[in-house]
């Protein structure tokens, strides 16, 4: 049987940690293997848990503004389970509900979301609570569920099925992830300070280090109130999506989280090329190439045509581990090649792919769960030949800057002998 650890980060709402606290204590996870930790995010008093029969302490932070992210980490950091489970504070589990985690964990999930339901708690008080969740008394007022979570559970089997898009359907509120999960991706990101995004963040690094998602429907708690998007008026729903958008766009690659042409310190995906003995032309006619409507960085293996290129895409040695960790898609070249038949961002829709030994376009989460080098290795119609020989001034249009002089020179002089074309009338 596991320890598990519940970590309830907690701000100013005495009322509602009463309520998870007491729910807890009806757990039929033994509650000697259960370790609780309220990390307290600078209330102005700090919380008391009372007596429980359970092992509990509060760990707390300053009071700096919103940063539950920061105070689940803390939280994390105190607990001793093998298991971590996050509750927000306002959030009530089930009896079972400790158990099913313990359970997916069990069958070989990595991260498990629970069932969040809605109920009216402000006024329930806690002797109320235990007789409801013992089935022995009324219950609350049941508030609607969100229907598009519960329309994203059965279509992704549960998020055994689904795909890079699976971190939209992980919320922190009912969160559960193995001690060693969240340790090597390294918790949550405490650049998040206002609500919202700091679980999709996480979520989306845990799914590109190769985790297994489960959403358990039978792991219940109850959430005091509404949700979010009901809650609010449209121009209050508006205003939190934007925060939280650019939040998530800054660490989230991918359209779906910052569109396209921007350019982001953390690319969607990360090129590796070995520009050693290439020349400088070289290098930057095969950087263009990839960049092409790609959202992207380049690590060059030596660096010297940085001396010439200031785009700030492209960088030298090796990429950053916090980099390595975001971008959904890794790129290797043994040489400069210049694309043909198809730009970078269109490989990485078919990856895994290799093109004529050269170039290997991976997803990082394969990677990452050691699938190794892909089955699939060519794409047809595509090529990624050696930079060669190159001119980049040609290349760029000379020519067709010079045709383009002479078509508005004709409009006010007529061309002379040696302008016109030999195979003119």
């Amino acid at each position: 049987m596991r320890t598990v650890s519940v970590v309830v980060p907690h701000f100013e709402s005495p009322h509602d940690l009463d309520l998870v606290l007491t729910a807890l204590e009806l757990q039929d996870h033994p509650l000697d293997l259960l370790d609780v930790v309220v990390a307290d995010d600078g209330s102005s008093v700090a919380p008391d848990p009372g007596p429980r029969p359970y092992a509990v302490r509060v760990v707390a932070q300053a009071d700096e503004g919103f940063r539950a992210a920061a105070a689940r980490n803390l939280g994390a950091a105190a607990a001793r389970g093998e298991v971590l489970c996050f509750l927000d504070a306002d959030t009530v589990p089930e009896p079972g509900y400790v158990s099913a985690v313990v359970r997916a964990v069990a069958a070989g999930a990595d991260l498990v979301v629970g069932r969040r339901r809605h109920a009216d708690l402000g006024a329930v008080p806690p002797d109320r609570l235990r007789r409801w969740l013992t089935g022995h008394g009324d219950a609350p007022e049941v508030l609607e569920e969100p229907a598009w979570l519960a329309d994203a559970y059965a279509r992704t089997d549960d998020l055994r099925a689904a795909g890079d898009d699976a971190y939209r359907f992980v919320i922190s509120a009912v969160l559960s992830t193995t001690r060693r999960l969240f340790e090597e991706v390294g918790g949550f990101a405490e650049s998040f300070r206002a609500y919202g995004g700091e679980d999709w963040e996480f979520a989306h690094r845990c799914w590109l280090h190769g985790a297994d998602f489960l959403h358990a429907p039978e792991a219940v708690a109850w959430h005091d109130g509404p949700d979010f998007g009901v809650r609010t008026s449209e121009d209050e729903a508006r205003e939190h999506r934007n925060v939280e958008g650019l939040a998530l766009a800054r660490l989230v690659p991918g359209p779906a989280t910052r569109g396209r042409v921007l350019v982001w310190s953390h690319p969607d995906v990360v090129v590796r090329l070995d520009d050693a003995g290439a020349s400088d032309a070289q290098v930057v006619a095969s950087v263009r190439s990839l960049l092409v409507g790609t959202d992207a960085g380049v690590w060059l293996r030596h660096g010297s045509a940085l001396a010439v290129l200031d785009d700030p895409r492209v960088h030298a040695g090796e990429p950053p581990r916090e980099v390595l960790r975001r971008c959904r898609f890794q790129v290797s070249l043994d040489r400069p090649v210049v694309l043909a038949g198809a730009t970078l961002a269109e490989l990485t829709d078919v990856a895994p792919v290799q093109l004529g030994g050269h170039l290997l376009v991976l997803r990082t989460r394969d990677v990452n769960r050691g699938e190794g080098v892909p089955a699939v290795l060519d794409a047809p119609g595509v090529e990624a030949p050696a930079a060669g020989d190159v001119d980049l001034q040609r290349a760029w249009g000379r020519e067709e800057h010079r045709r383009t002089t002479r078509f508005y020179r004709s409009l006010r002089t007529p061309l002379t002998a040696s302008e016109r074309p030999i195979d003119s009338a």
